[in-house]
């Protein structure tokens, strides 16, 4: 939502960004949704006020692409690249924000003329509301970070009320559909929503402990219950009570 309101400003001349980048971590691991509402509303609508919206993707030294799901299929793989939960809940280390995010934008931002001498403006979608991120937020040699929706003083309702003023639908959340952050709320929509993305969720929890296993590691899970996603998320019934976690995600990135 923050970096969608960030392209409404741009639009509407308010902050002076004209170029717009999407660090896509794969269409097999980003969420089906986020991929629509790129595809069908935010491209058409930066075109239409002459704003320039990239897409971009990971690449390997060979010039192969690679994507999220596509690492975590690897059989040589010993580290995981997500933040599984332990069995107590508590998320592991990750290197999928730094590797399919983070790294993905600056190497277009060095392939641009970005340096540590001539540094990019780079502008981040952090709200008022969410500062903490911010805070927690490293800056790299070949970019200066500019913090817009701070700078105004606006929080995410601001950002909600920018988007519907433009006439555009507000954005889906945006993470990996399997990403161990998603809260116990959005585990129980996708499966009531969505079984088959809830399948194939369950696919990635599974074949992670295969090579937890093969490694002669403990079980992992993309919940913080301590158990596999068809035992740990019950299908939803009306009376079901929302679920007010937000994730744990503390750095701005998973729409950037």
């Amino acid at each position: 939502m923050q970096s969608t309101a960030l392209l409404v400003l741009a639009a509407r001349g308010e902050i002076d960004y004209r170029t717009f980048l999407f660090a896509n971590v794969g269409n097999d691991s980003e969420h089906p949704a986020t991929l629509a509402y790129l595809r069908d509303v935010a491209l058409p609508f930066a075109a239409a006020a002459g704003i320039r919206l990239e897409s971009l993707e990971r690449r390997r030294r060979d010039g192969t692409s690679e994507t999220l799901l596509q690492r975590l299929s690897r059989p040589e793989l010993r580290s995981i690249p997500i933040p599984v939960r332990m069995a107590n809940g508590a998320p592991g280390r990750r290197s999928c924000t730094a590797d399919f995010k983070i790294r993905v934008v600056g190497r277009w931002l060095r392939q641009n003329g970005a340096t540590a001498a001539t540094p990019a403006a780079v502008a981040i979608g952090i709200s008022v509301d969410e500062i903490h991120r911010a805070n927690r937020r490293r800056r790299e040699p070949h970019e200066e970070i500019d913090y817009p929706l701070l700078d105004m003083g606006l929080r995410r309702s601001d950002c909600e009320r920018l988007i519907e003023e433009a006439g555009l639908p507000v954005p889906p959340k945006s993470s990996c559909f399997f990403c161990p952050f998603k809260t116990v709320e959005a585990w129980r929509q996708q499966r009531a929503a969505d079984p088959e993305l809830f399948a194939k969720s369950v696919e990635v929890e599974e074949l992670v402990n295969q090579r937890r296993v093969s490694l002669g590691r403990d079980p992992v899970y993309l919940s913080r219950f301590g158990r596999p996603l068809t035992e740990a998320i019950a299908i939803p019934t009306p009376d079901t009570a929302g679920d007010e976690d937000d994730g744990l995600c503390d750095t701005g990135w998973c729409m950037t």
